[in-house]
């Protein structure tokens, strides 16, 4: 894990050879481009989506992509996940700005495992995704509805910026597991 005074994160960094002294932690800039590439990549894919479903798609209108298990099906959500707390959007807000802002200055320069970088990323990409919207969309800033359009059938309606959180907290469970078998 973590020492207190601010070490890498990783789940098990085996020791390496650096110009005859032994390192246990590998270089960090390779995991940090990909992390940044990750967050650039997915957050930009989250933000081009939004914004065709925003211009190209009615509310009410399910477009089928696959019929029965597919749809393009705009909604404008203002609360969290299967549209809880739409009374809390400001709160959602001010919460997922501060959740950027601890991933990007305190855990993402601390990383140093390829798993964890990944999750990073996509966690990063997501949360600042769903922000976005929170801060930009109607009705105002910190108010803002998150767009909605991915439609599984007999499932919630979600985008791609919550893709990313999913697969995140899924990467960090098996991080978290493969962590615990490494002590």
């Amino acid at each position: 894990m973590q020492a207190a005074s601010g070490a890498p994160i990783t789940a098990s960094a085996p020791p390496r050879v650096v110009s005859g002294a032994t390192s246990t932690s590998p270089p960090r800039l390779p995991k940090r481009l990909l992390m940044g590439g990750l967050v650039l990549t997915l957050y930009v894919a989250d933000q081009v989506t939004k914004h065709f479903a925003a211009t190209r798609l009615v509310v009410g209108e399910p477009v089928p992509v696959v019929p029965d298990l597919l749809y393009w099906s705009l909604h404008f959500n203002p609360g969290a996940a299967f549209s809880m707390g739409t009374q809390l959007t400001v709160g959602l807000a001010v919460l997922a700005l501060v959740v950027v802002v601890i991933l990007v200055t305190v855990l993402a320069p601390r990383v140093n495992d390829w798993l964890l970088a990944v999750a990073t990323g996509w966690l990063i990409a997501g949360v600042a995704g769903n922000l976005t919207d929170r801060l930009l969309r109607d009705p105002g800033p910190f108010q803002g509805h998150v767009v909605d359009f991915i439609a599984l059938t007999g499932f919630a309606i979600f985008n791609v910026a919550d893709m990313c959180i999913t697969g995140a907290a899924i990467l960090l469970v098996i991080w978290s597991i493969r962590a615990e078998r490494g002590r």
